[in-house]
């Protein structure tokens, strides 16, 4: 690939340096991101949106499925192209060509620098390379809860890089390596710190959080003086105390997960579990070489509502896997009927490069995955608006994530979310609203007491109960 851009040249900055920032990928890659940015920050940088007014470009990347390769390495071209000077992190960073060499340095010989995920400190130290910053005590200053990437009143918490799973699909491990948690003292501050600055929902996130603990073989560490050890339980009962919405991602179905669901029938934490069960026949689970059965799932999922009937479970899955029969697929699409999972996502299976299910026989032609990812989301769009329409007259608490004015019509309404639904990956509660001085009343990060009025595949629709206001659906 050739790129037509400036030549290089070190740009003399006037006043306080300026650093563009593009982060893509996942919210773990966002975590990552939002931590450059706080050092950043810290060190008296400033972090500018275009790159015109930038002098340096940092690119957080991803490196897992084609698409996303290509996006990333678009953007790297583009910052090149705009502006010249540029560093590259992520998990694109840690992608091999064929020749050996990095593939970001193979595609786009002109960028500063090249590191992996979860490389701060690497990053920085470009940046000072490149573009030196002395520290100044008077503009040095950040917000109290870091620099986020998302709005003020949610955050990702990331409790642990890498995975100990060798998933035939996935080559995460070989970019993040295997787990390391963080200490539960330490993630407890960051999730107060997050709180005391204004966080109302904490999204917990990870690689694999149910195995948090595991590479520390479950040692205490301390939380304010108390030793606590280092578990997801524990962890989820530390956050538990803190005054704020606790979700769980990526929640793998071990049994200790059954744990946690007492804390979510109490209201302590939000009835939702994120759980990536990528399919439900085992010949083909133990060819992706995941941890569980599809019949020992279904026993978990009636035995987690039997405890929570309110429970929200949000999955995601993957059809067309090598040698994945018609049989093995009917096998997955029964088991959506009786899971009746809450929301779902499904991939086509994409032959990323380096993961070591290219190498099955039988791989399934392209135009057979893509009907079965069609015909598996039918079935799961059926089923997702059933599970809604069961929602319609029955009233909730939602968490405001922003204000919508169509000026044509006048109508003002809430975009929301209650305990079932995350931010980016599910659907929303749109919260009609009797005008701007109702829609000033109940800003980004406050909560309305609703009833829901109507639903679609993905979405519901809300107005607002006595004493917030009520009005008709907009």
């Amino acid at each position: 690939m050739n790129n037509v851009h400036p030549p290089l040249r070190r740009r003399r900055s006037r006043g306080t340096p300026k650093v563009g920032f593009v982060s893509l990928g996942c919210p773990k890659a966002t975590v990552d991101s939002e931590r450059i940015l706080t050092r950043l920050r810290a060190e008296g940088y400033d972090i500018v949106g275009d790159y015109a007014g930038s002098d340096l470009v940092i690119v957080n990347t991803c490196g897992f499925i084609d698409e996303a390769v290509q996006e990333s390495l678009d953007a790297i071209g583009e910052a090149i192209a705009e502006n010249g000077r540029v560093i590259v992190t992520g998990c694109l960073g840690a992608r091999r060509a064929a020749s050996g060499n990095a593939l970001v340095a193979d595609v786009h010989p002109k960028v500063l620098a090249v590191t992996g995920p979860q490389a701060t400190d690497e990053v920085m130290e470009h940046v000072h390379e490149h573009l030196p910053k002395p520290h100044d005590p008077f503009v040095d200053l950040v917000p109290p809860g870091g620099i986020k990437l998302t709005p003020r009143h949610y955050a990702y918490l990331k409790i642990s890089e890498g995975c100990n799973h060798r998933c035939t699909f996935c080559i995460i491990p070989s970019m993040r390596g295997d787990l390391v948690s963080r200490p539960i003292g330490d993630v407890v501050r960051e999730a107060r710190t997050l709180v005391d600055a204004g966080v109302r929902e904490l999204l917990v996130i990870s690689q694999d959080t149910s195995a948090y603990g595991v590479d520390l073989k479950y040692r205490s560490g301390f939380v304010d003086g108390r030793p606590v050890r280092t578990r997801m339980v524990d962890l989820v009962k530390e956050l538990a105390r803190l005054d704020a919405r606790v979700r769980l991602h990526y929640v793998y179905p071990y049994p200790h997960v059954d744990e946690v669901l007492p804390l979510m029938a109490e209201g302590r934490v939000l009835p939702y579990l994120d759980v990536p069960f990528q399919h439900s026949h085992p010949r083909v689970l133990r060819a992706m070489k995941r941890p569980a059965s599809g019949e020992t799932n279904i026993e978990r999922i009636r035995a987690w509502r039997a405890v929570c009937p309110e429970l929200t479970i949000r999955s995601t899955f993957i059809v067309g896997f090598p040698g994945e029969t018609e049989a093995e697929f009917e096998h997955l699409l029964a088991f959506l009927e009786e899971a009746q999972l809450d929301r779902v996502g499904c991939f086509a299976y994409s032959p990323v490069e380096g993961a070591a299910a290219n190498a099955l026989a039988d791989p399934v032609p392209d135009d057979v995955r893509e009907a079965r990812r069609e015909r598996f989301m039918q079935v799961q769009a059926r089923i997702s608006a059933q599970r809604l329409r069961r929602r319609v007259g029955s009233e909730t608490t939602v968490l405001v994530d922003a204000i919508e004015h169509d000026r044509a019509s006048g109508q003002w309404r809430a975009v929301a979310r209650s305990a079932a639904e995350a931010p980016e990956v599910d659907g929303v509660v749109y919260v009609a609203l009797a005008g701007e001085e109702q829609a000033k009343a109940h800003p980004p990060g406050g909560e309305m007491h609703v009833r829901i009025v109507d639903a679609d595949e993905h979405d519901l629709f809300a107005q607002a109960v006595k004493g917030e206001g009520a009005c008709g659906i907009a």
